[in-house]
């Protein structure tokens, strides 16, 4: 029995001998490193997206008025031309009524007077004559002759505001074998536009439909109204 309490005895001294030495176990835990071990502390230099960041919070009103317009842009329309500085004021005054910020603004151009009908280059008077005559018995008894210094003798068919009305008076003609055709007719004068720009989230809509789209420049071909 004495033998067998010392080999138990001697047993455990070297199972206790052996676990003194055995390697570190891959267990989880928690390593504890002094600060002096970490080594100099890394710069973190500002990159693109603090950029962007910074950009961000000027949109949404935490920087200046000036960045926001710098990433939505500006829109703006330009309405006319207007033959009478009467009907500039009147769109002027309605819109800056809207709330806009509006200008007028006056240009030396050409303005347009109506859609002429004619037949040019007519060879003599006579010819001109017996022409009217039979413009006269196809029911276009308003015609009559013109002579100009540039384009010789023409005979006039009207002048007209309207484009449909102006087509309808030279297929009639055409249809009497008589060439007709259509020209603008323009003086030179004052025109005036009237520049707007935009609020966010205002279209152009409403003014194309007023005006129609070729009085209404919108994008690169409008001009944005000068601060007051």
């Amino acid at each position: 029995m004495k033998n067998l309490l010392l080999l138990l005895l001697l047993a455990n001294i070297l199972y206790f001998v052996w676990g003194m030495f055995d390697k570190d176990s891959d267990e989880p835990g928690i390593a504890i490193v002094e600060e002096s071990e970490l080594g100099p502390p890394l710069a973190v230099s500002p990159n693109r997206d603090a950029v962007a960041a910074v950009s961000v919070g000027a949109v949404l009103g935490s920087g200046e008025p000036s960045d926001l317009a710098a990433v939505v842009g500006r829109s703006c329309v330009t309405i006319g031309p207007f033959k009478a500085n009467a009907d500039a004021d009147a769109a002027l005054i309605q819109y800056a009524g809207e709330g806009m910020r509006t200008s007028l603004r006056s240009a030396h151009g050409q303005i347009f007077i109506g859609h002429w009908v004619q037949i040019r280059n007519i060879a003599d008077r006579s010819t001109g004559n017996n022409m009217l005559e039979k413009l006269k018995e196809g029911g276009l008894a308003d015609a009559y002759l013109v002579a100009t210094d540039d384009n010789g003798l023409n005979i006039s068919l009207g002048l007209f505001g309207n484009l449909e009305r102006a087509e309808k008076v030279e297929l009639q003609a055409k249809s009497l074998n008589l060439r007709a055709d259509i020209v603008p007719r323009t003086r030179e004068g004052t025109i005036f536009f009237i520049d707007i720009a935009l609020p966010p989230g205002k279209g152009a809509g409403a003014m194309i439909e007023k005006y129609g789209e070729e009085k209404v420049l919108l994008r690169d071909a409008a001009t944005c109204p000068q601060s007051g």
